[in-house]
Parts: structure tokens; C-alpha cells; sequence
């Protein structure tokens, strides 16, 4: 296979398996697809933005040997898929196991996973303010932390423990983007900080745009609940 294809690969693997698996008859998560879309939308639009800003501060940039050269604003076609396929898989990984494991494991802590969170964000931009990727990770995952902690929806601990099982494809994913690599980093931008290739900051960009999307998808699930009634 011609490198070029490369992550366009890694994009259509992503979304192969959740997709092929939405017609489990167990989990149906076919008829759910209408509440994710909206919100894929909403935070798609946004994390784009961002990305193209990073793509500007030089934050990051593309390997053209690894993707297939259709660019929008700055931005090659397969990163804009990324913001669709991950999140749409990250939302499937939290429909199976709440299904599959009706007991909410960390009910009880997720406040306080919220408040380390929290403290983190802080500490990071104190630490490293003058730093675009690490400033913007960290003041997202600052603000949308803060909404779980003061609205403390009942899904935040069901949250964290679908954020925790998909660590194991995130770190396949993005070890693969940063190893090869396809996505190069500034490390002037970031912490400097990497688990293994892996920014230290990816892991909670990553966590602020599936708890973006997890939010939109539970408020139209429940609008949809609301209005049936």
C-alpha cells in the first residue's frame, strides 16, 4: 500500500469496527447515531478551529508522505475525518459498556476525578501559559470540567470509565500518528512531556473533545426522551 494512504487507513479502521458493530441487536447503537451527529457537528466545528490555529502557531504539522494531499484551510482531509471517526468510535466504546456493565464503577469518585482535573488544568497553565497547545488543552479541559462539577450530570462517572477503556485504542491510534510520524509536534508549543511518543497534552485534548461530544449526545438523547413523552 502506497504511504499516502496511510492515515486515511487509520481513519476508515477507526470507524470500521463501531460502525460494522452498531447492528449488534443487543446494543442497537444504530438508532442512536441521530444524537451523536448533531454533537459531532457542534464539536467538530470547534476543534477544527482550534486545529487550524495550530496549524498557524506551528503547534503542528502534517507528514505529506502519509496522507493523500486534499487540504482545507491548512488542514489535510484525513484530520478533518479524525474529528469525526475517533469521537463517533469513543461514543460506541461508551454505549457497549453501559449496556454491558450496568454498574456505574465510578459513581462515586467522579467528582472527584473532576476536581483533579481541575487542579491539573490550573497547574498546567500556570506552568506553562506561553505554551499554544499546552494553554489551549488545558483551558478546554478547565472549562468543560467545570460544567460536570457544577452541573454533576449522572453520567460523569460512566464517562471517565469509557474514557479509561479507550486509552488502549487511543494509545494505538496516536502512537501510530506520532511514531511514523504523520502528525510532527513543536515541542516550543507543548510541555515536552510525551508517554512514550505520545504528547502529554494529547491525552486531555483528547479527553476534553469526547467529553464535548458525550455531553451533546446525552442532552439530544434526553431532549428526544423529553419530547416523546
Amino acid at each position: 500500500m502506497d504511504k499516502q494512504y496511510t492515515y486515511l487507513l487509520i481513519n476508515f479502521l477507526t470507524l470500521f469496527f463501531p460502525v460494522v458493530l452498531s447492528f449488534d441487536k443487543r446494543v442497537q447503537f444504530y438508532k442512536k447515531w441521530k444524537f451523536i451527529f448533531p454533537g459531532l457537528i457542534i464539536t467538530g466545528c470547534l476543534f477544527l478551529l482550534w486545529d487550524y490555529l495550530f496549524t498557524l502557531f506551528d503547534v503542528w504539522t502534517f507528514n505529506e508522505k502519509y496522507v493523500i494531499g486534499i487540504y482545507f484551510l491548512n488542514l489535510p482531509l484525513e484530520e478533518i475525518l479524525f474529528f469525526v471517526t475517533v469521537p463517533f468510535a469513543c461514543i460506541f466504546i461508551y454505549e457497549c459498556l453501559n449496556y454491558y456493565v450496568q454498574k456505574d464503577i465510578l459513581a462515586g469518585i467522579g467528582n472527584i476525578i473532576n476536581v483533579l482535573m481541575i487542579a491539573l488544568s490550573v497547574v498546567m497553565l500556570v506552568l506553562f501559559f506561553n505554551r499554544v497547545y499546552t494553554l489551549i488543552t488545558f483551558g478546554l479541559l478547565l472549562f468543560v470540567v467545570l460544567f460536570l462539577y457544577i452541573k454533576k450530570p449522572p453520567y460523569t462517572g460512566r464517562f471517565y470509565f469509557a474514557y479509561i477503556i479507550s486509552l488502549i485504542p487511543f494509545y494505538i491510534v496516536n502512537g501510530l500518528l506520532t511514531s511514523l510520524p504523520v502528525v510532527m509536534y513543536n515541542d516550543a508549543e507543548n510541555s515536552g512531556m510525551r508517554v512514550g511518543t505520545i504528547p502529554f497534552e494529547d491525552h486531555f485534548y483528547s479527553l476534553s473533545m469526547l467529553l464535548f461530544n458525550i455531553i451533546f449526545f446525552e442532552y439530544f438523547r434526553r431532549r428526544n426522551a423529553l419530547l416523546i413523552k
